[in-house]
């Protein structure tokens, strides 16, 4: 919210400069995220009084003026319609440097000497108004600079509020916390104007209907005002905040919204149906159309201004193009509310539509300052508008604010500050800040905030108040003390960071992905469908929950290859969210899931290997890696036929424990990585944590070595090409029991003189006893035992050398 220097010093003295008081408001809590000049560079523009106008010779729409600059009267040719004799205006002489950066120039036009120019109001860098040139007060000097004639030179103080405070969102809220900083006295804006005798309450009239939703209304009549624009000093202050001008009326609901932070709102009083305003609540698919032109369909969320036969404005958001202030205008009613923040916050929302009015309005007003600023804004109609104001207002006030008491205790406010704060300053602190204070007992104050600080509703809010005002940087620094842990850090923490340290190890990098997805995914991949649809979406590509982790890494790798990132091994462990019809609280369960990805190449060229595109072994070898990091318990990897569809059926195997699944792995197939725009193989390793931990992982033991030596055997089998090696290896290990360490694939070869159907298989077995030294003999018949049963179970046969 920008807030200008000079127009806080009308409220509260201000006894530093910008660049220290930005420092002591930020350190007070209310953060200046920037702090800049505005009106600089004037000093070269000088009133010039224009003393006699002509018709340019060669042009219908330019007039040659001759203008006393102080010095000498000078020619200037200039196209204003405002142009009058007599009239005191901006002057740049040749070689003026204007805001802008451009440089004045003595020129010829249409045959005519100019030796300067006239300026409008955006030419100078003051507003945007260019319908004609400045005119300066009458009693100005010609010669004079401007920066010296009117007040133009300023600070604009950038503060960035954080939603609680509400009561900071203008001119007065930035001036009390001055005050309660600086301790200098605040100056309350003067409300006070002529009325006529025509009283307001007959002229119109206003009902409530949803009084939980618009807690206090409050309206005044002005009559035979006069639109014209808004004097230079309203149109600059208004400029300076980021609004733009319009007309008097609307300008000083504008002005005083920035001056007191209640918002107001103008209607044509002529312009309105009956008599009567009415507050309700939208119906269902009703449409209105708002100042901007844009028509909305409404909600009944949204609360309503009406008349007697229709809606005239959304309520603390935007007033509606059937009753808006136009150059015909000449009566006024003008409304001041309090709105509940969460009715107009939702109604924002829901619309997409966020104003002024609704950035306060969401934040919380003043209740009690309604018509205090409804007054305000009546004095300006009178004094600007030539407005002739009805007696008294009418103020619809249902539920008045009660006060609500807090108990604040000075030895818990030092505790929890870790200060020695004395309970005299405690009491000046909360008095600064507007708080009714009453005595209890010597460690006990009841504190009443007032009606601007909705934000203040316990003792521990009193405790940063006294804070902000005692100084941030002066609380000491201590450091915190920390209790042990009653509770053991969860398995499934210890198995996510385990396996993030494994993945991580096996040279994977992590990623984190949305856990909003596209639905297109069904059709592209071949995900579960049921999704879980977001409300409010930020996009189509993001509008429901994942059911699957695989979307996200094919979108990452997708991405990295687009940015030319080939060679990639990622990894995310992340979760899913299915519909469960049977859980009627939340009807949704989330699964912890892990996914990992490899593509490109393996291995990259170089003096001690060649290069290697990454197959389906290496994301094997990376499951296999992992699971037996995790865990002593035996798990194997077989094909299935109820396999995921997003997987090649020729290159795909499910992960097994206790004939329990606990994942998959596969190469992703081709129709569906061209679905997204892959065109490199991709393969993919999914583990569900929650079966992993439940089924899977036990604590490992520590087993004694064997101190007696090993002896191996090598075997050749041939057998189909359809038998895996896992169950060969399976074979021999039930088959050796307890003697067989180890067994190891170490060849597989195809082709030459073997049968096209056939495969041989090279494995060598480690035998090795715990009890004492192996002989040959016992070697010789449990290898023989082996071959046997592998025969038996594959119809396999040696193979001769």
């Amino acid at each position: 919210m920008k807030i200008s220097f000079n127009w806080l010093q009308e409220f509260v003295d201000i006894d530093v400069e910008p660049e220290k008081l930005a420092e002591l408001l930020t350190l007070r809590g209310l953060e200046v995220g920037d702090l800049y000049p505005i009106g600089k560079g004037l000093n070269q523009i000088i009133a010039g009084k224009v003393i006699n106008i002509k018709k340019h010779a060669n042009s219908k729409h330019l007039y040659v003026c001759d203008v006393d600059t102080g010095k000498q009267i000078i020619p200037v040719v200039c196209g204003a319609p405002n142009l009058k004799e007599g009239m005191i205006v901006p002057t740049a002489l040749p070689e003026t440097e204007l805001p802008d950066g451009s440089i004045i120039k003595q020129a010829k036009i249409r045959g005519e000497i100019s030796k300067g120019v006239l300026l409008a109001e955006d030419e100078l860098g003051l507003t945007e108004d260019h319908s004609g040139i400045m005119e300066l007060p009458s009693n100005s000097i010609p010669g004079t600079p401007i920066n010296t004639i009117l007040p133009l030179e300023d600070w604009i103080l950038d503060i960035e509020l954080t939603p609680n405070r509400g009561d900071c969102a203008s001119v007065l809220g930035i001036a009390r916390e001055v005050s309660a900083i600086t301790g200098n006295v605040l100056r309350i804006p003067d409300i006070f104007y002529k009325e006529t005798q025509i009283e307001a309450n007959k002229l119109t009239s206003i009902e409530i209907e949803e009084p939980d939703k618009c807690r206090r209304y409050a309206a005044g009549i002005i009559q035979d005002i006069v639109i014209k624009p808004s004097p230079f000093w309203m149109r600059y202050r208004l400029h300076m905040a980021g609004i733009r001008a319009i007309n008097n009326i609307v300008d000083i609901t504008n002005y005083v919204m920035l001056e007191m932070g209640q918002p107001l709102h103008a209607f044509d009083l002529n312009r309105l149906r009956g008599p009567s305003i009415r507050v309700r609540s939208a119906k269902e698919g009703e449409r209105f159309t708002t100042l901007d032109g844009e028509t909305h369909e409404l909600k009944n969320d949204i609360l309503l201004i009406c008349d007697a036969e229709r809606p005239v404005a959304l309520a603390g958001i935007m007033g509606g193009l059937n009753s808006e202030i136009f150059e015909g205008t000449t009566n006024v009613l003008l409304e001041a509310a309090f709105f509940d923040p969460i009715t107009i916050r939702r109604g924002s929302k829901l619309l997409g539509i966020s104003t002024e009015a609704s950035y306060r309005f969401e934040r919380g007003v003043d209740i009690e300052g309604v018509t205090k600023a409804l007054k305000r804004a009546i004095k300006f109609m009178v004094e600007l508008a030539d407005g002739k104001a009805a007696r008294g207002i009418i103020d619809n006030y249902p539920k008045p604010y009660k006060t609500i008491p807090i108990l604040i205790h000075i030895d818990k406010a030092n505790r929890f500050l870790g200060t020695k704060i004395e309970k005299s300053q405690i009491k000046s602190y909360l008095k600064a800040l507007y708080m009714q204070i009453k005595d209890i007992d010597e460690n006990c104050l009841e504190v009443i905030p007032p009606s601007f600080r909705t934000d203040i509703n316990r003792e521990v809010d009193l405790f940063e108040e006294i804070a902000r005002l005692n100084g941030y940087e002066r609380i000491p620094v201590t450091l915190p003390y920390i209790r042990p842990s009653e509770y053991k850090e969860s398995k499934e923490l210890k198995i996510e960071e385990n396996i993030k340290n494994i993945m991580v190890g096996m040279g994977f990098s992590e990623i984190i992905t949305y856990s909003f997805i596209s639905p297109e995914y069904v059709t592209k991949i071949g995900i579960p469908g049921d999704f879980i649809q977001l409300m409010n979406p930020l996009t189509i590509d993001q509008s429901v929950m994942r059911t699957s982790l695989v979307p996200g890494i094919l979108e990452t790798i997708k991405n990295n290859i687009n940015y030319g990132e080939y060679n990639l091994k990622l990894f995310e462990l992340g979760k899913i969210f299915i519909k469960d019809k049977n859980n009627k609280e939340t009807q949704i369960t989330e699964k912890l899931l892990l996914v990992a990805g490899i593509s490109g190449l393996y291995n990259q060229k170089s003096w001690f290997s060649s290069e290697r595109k990454a197959d389906f072994f290496d994301i094997k070898g990376a499951a296999e890696t992992l699971l037996k990091s995790l865990s002593s318990k035996e798990f194997s990897v077989k094909k299935i036929k109820d396999m995921p569809s997003w997987y090649d059926k020729s290159e795909y195997a499910a992960i097994y424990s206790n004939s329990h699944i606990l994942g998959h792995i596969g190469k992703i197939a081709h129709k569906v990585l061209s679905q997204i725009d892959i065109e490199e193989d991709v393969y993919i390793m999914e583990l569900d944590i929650e079966k992993l931990l439940y089924y899977f992982i036990e604590p490992k033991k520590f087993k004694p070595f064997s101190k007696y030596p090993a002896v191996y055997r090598d075997i050749s089998i041939l057998v189909r090409k359809e038998v895996e090696s896992k169950k060969i290896e399976e074979i021999i290990k039930k088959t050796g029991g307890n003697i067989v360490e180890s067994v190891y694939l170490f060849d597989i070869f195809e082709g030459g003189k073997i049968n096209p159907s056939e495969k041989a298989l090279g494995f060598r077995i480690w035998f090795r006893s715990m009890k004492g030294t192996l002989e040959k003999k016992e070697v010789d018949n449990i290898y023989d035992k082996i071959i046997k049963e592998i025969m038996k179970e594959t119809g396999g046969k040696l193979r001769e050398a």
